[in-house]
């Protein structure tokens, strides 16, 4: 019985001091964090990764496409309030999601929400903004490996011929072929399909690599080596280059580095703003480079924000009216939800951090 007491002592105190590290590894909502201007409704489970779709008929009906990241879990649409207004048929963990436009099937254009689904090794086609299934129940991605658990998503739409490429990130995978680009097609049963066109990015073992974003007018993809910095790659898989452009933020992070927005100003200039999870707050680098270096990135600001442990986020600039007439910022928090930022606010305090009037 002493023994006993003594183990289970033991696996208490373990246990306690292992809540305590991670405990101590956040740091609480900053006093000058911005306030969301929107949170939404709760999902069941565990928010993860947003993308935000645009209407192109009407702004102010635009909405943003969530993962919830259980079992039982699914796509969710919430209108420009923070209300659910849609969801998916039930998916088994899906991790993050990206948006994309023109998808042709048949002779249909298709506006569409593609996810990662981690429990069948599989990514996910579905239709805006009615979330119907697209891909005949899923695409098996990572096909062969023994590491799969697909976790990271963005789509790559290549501007000369508009063709569709979806940019996937695993748990875990070796360095060098640690991320996948599929083209998505027709299957020509009116369904999509994805076929595997290149294996690429480094990988540094620390952690892993979750966050991924692609910037369509300047041709590049970026993603987070957790702990170590944001890795820059070339996005055209017909480009052959498959070398590591740059690696930067290695410095300024609390831990882990995690969900990647670009907020584009233009089709050349804008920021690339960073979850810095641990401390709470977005770290901004500026899009296009820095005196005439589009390969050099200082840290223009750290945006303080009341979203908590964000793993995934998305922004944009377009006018949406109401509360979101230069833009939106969407970063998922923990609580289940996705906090919505009015975008002027983020640039008041760009603005006064780095002294900028861009």
């Amino acid at each position: 019985m002493n023994q006993y007491r003594m183990r289970l002592s033991s696996i208490l105190i373990i246990t306690l001091f292992t809540f305590v590290s991670c405990q101590s590894s956040l740091a609480p909502v900053r006093e000058d964090a911005l306030k969301p201007v929107v949170i939404t409704q709760p999902t069941p489970h565990d928010t993860d990764d947003p993308a935000i779709w645009i209407n192109r008929l009407d702004t102010s009906k635009s909405l943003i496409v969530g993962t919830d990241k259980d079992t039982d879990g699914g796509l969710y649409v919430y209108n420009l309030k923070g209300e659910i207004v849609h969801k998916s048929i039930p998916l088994q963990r899906p991790n993050n999601v990206d948006v994309a436009y023109g998808l042709v099937i048949g002779e249909k254009s298709y506006d569409v929400a593609i996810t990662t689904e981690r429990e069948t090794n599989k990514i996910r086609i579905f239709s805006l903004p009615d979330l119907q299934p697209l891909d005949n129940g899923g695409i098996e991605v990572f096909a062969g490996e023994t590491e799969k658990d697909p976790m990271g998503i963005a789509i790559y739409t290549r501007p000369t011929d508009q063709a569709i490429f979806a940019v996937v990130g695993r748990k875990s995978g070796p360095s060098g072929s640690y991320l996948w680009q599929y083209k998505i097609t027709d299957a020509g049963n009116g369904q999509a399909t994805a076929t595997v066109v290149r294996k690429f990015g480094s990988f540094s073992v620390k952690k892993e690599i979750e966050a991924i974003a692609v910037d369509n007018e300047l041709g590049y993809i970026y993603y987070s080596d957790e702990q170590v910095g944001i890795k820059k790659y070339q996005a055209d898989p017909d480009a052959k280059d498959d070398a590591e452009i740059t690696v930067f933020g290695k410095k300024d992070f609390k831990a882990d580095h995690e969900g990647i927005a670009i907020y584009k100003k233009t089709n050349t200039t804008g920021y690339i703003l960073v979850s810095n999870q641990q401390a709470n707050t977005f770290m901004v680098y500026p899009r296009e480079g820095f005196n005439n270096n589009p390969n050099t990135y200082p840290l223009m600001a750290e945006i303080p924000v009341s979203t908590i442990e964000c793993d995934g986020a998305d922004a944009i600039h377009v006018n949406f009216g109401g509360k979101f007439s230069n833009g939106l910022f969407v970063a998922m928090s923990n609580g289940r939800t996705f906090h919505f930022y009015d975008w002027n606010h983020i640039q008041n305090l760009i603005d006064q951090n780095y002294g900028l009037k861009k």
